[in-house]
């Protein structure tokens, strides 16, 4: 059996690093030097090698352009105040992935090898890490079938890859959403809590619209009702009455968001109360109309802790308190940015070091 601990690193002959412009960076548009790739068939993971980043060869009856097995995890590393570099919660995508590959009849990615891969990675890489407030290094593990087959059925073999790049904020300023009943993005029974590359592409054209109407993402209701909030396009949903948090509770059409996790464990530790469970639209629209909504946030890995300004409900948009005056998501969002680059404690082991 061939030896996962040995991960080959190929370094790059000449770093693409001077040809950034760190002081613009769009996100997802600038990749970092290296990439992480390992294959696997015959049931079994193997070659796992750090090679430059570069195009990828596929056959075009590659499994996955026809029938779409692939997942994704994001996760970011930081430059701490003391130097070094950590990852926030890497355990939990790991975990994460391996659900949404079993929900997609994929293999498992070993923990240890998986995690490993990640450190090499960003470790190779860590100069890439902007030094800006908001900077980060954005990691994309994802895993994709590539069976040269022509035939509905899971796909023998598949490749894991990881690569890395720097980020700004995803939001550069408070956002605009709108509740959208006409569209679905998950029904019950289907792949809504795995991170699976479909659920996205069929949220595209509904977020188009959106666009087209003057919103920045939409707000998912349920299928079945659309009576029910369930998350945003890159994030779980939080809302603020009377001091108390609503979040809708995670399902098998939401996914299990790893900040979400985090900021509720933290919110409860300072005594906030937090309600999950079933969110109707019609008590947060009498709420906004009332103007006892104090606040709404969205909660991601790339979003981070996201405002929202307005909130539109069937042709009539409704402003939210000034964000200058939130008390609970200003302070979970400079705590969780404190954390994560080392200016707080980490009594909780969250950040691990490369």
């Amino acid at each position: 059996m061939e030896d996962l601990k040995t991960i080959a690193i190929n370094k790059v002959t000449k770093s693409r690093l001077s040809e950034v412009n760190f002081d613009a960076l769009a996100f997802g548009r600038e990749f970092s030097d290296h990439m992480f790739v390992m294959d696997y068939s015959n049931g079994a993971w193997h070659s796992p090698k750090i090679v430059p980043y570069a195009p990828i060869q596929m056959s075009p009856a590659a499994s996955v352009i026809h029938y779409g097995q692939s997942i994704f995890e994001g996760l970011k590393a930081y430059r701490l105040k003391n130097g070094e570099i950590a990852m926030f919660r890497p355990d939990q995508n790991i975990i994460r992935m391996n659900q949404s590959a079993d929900r997609m009849c994929m293999p498992a990615l070993p923990h240890d090898l998986f995690l490993e891969g990640l450190k090499e990675l960003v470790k190779l890489d860590q100069d890439w890490i902007p030094t800006t407030k908001d900077g980060s290094l954005y990691i994309r593990p994802y895993m994709f079938a590539t069976d040269e087959f022509i035939g509905v059925k899971a796909s023998e073999t598949y490749r894991f890859i990881i690569f890395t790049c720097p980020v700004a904020g995803y939001y550069s300023a408070p956002v605009k959403v709108k509740i959208e009943f006409e569209y679905s993005r998950a029904c019950p029974g289907g792949t809504g809590a795995a991170k699976a590359a479909g659920n996205y592409a069929a949220s595209l054209y509904p977020a188009k619209i959106g666009r087209e109407e003057g919103y920045d993402q939409l707000l998912w209701t349920d299928a079945l009702t659309h009576e029910y909030f369930e998350e945003s396009g890159t994030m779980n949903l939080m809302f603020v009455i009377d001091g108390k948090v609503y979040t809708p509770q995670t399902s098998g059409t939401i996914l299990s968001g790893i900040t979400r996790k985090s900021v509720i464990e933290v919110m409860k530790e300072w005594g906030v109360e937090i309600i999950e469970g079933p969110i109707k639209v019609a008590d947060i629209v009498e709420a906004m109309k009332q103007g006892k909504l104090e606040e709404a946030f969205g909660v991601g890995t790339a979003a981070t802790i996201a405002q929202i300004k307005a909130i539109g409900y069937k042709g009539t948009d409704y402003d939210l308190p000034a964000v200058e005056g939130r008390v609970i998501s200003n302070k979970i969002a400079n705590y969780m940015n404190d954390l994560r680059t080392g200016i707080v404690p980490d009594n909780r082991n969250w950040m691990v070091t490369v």
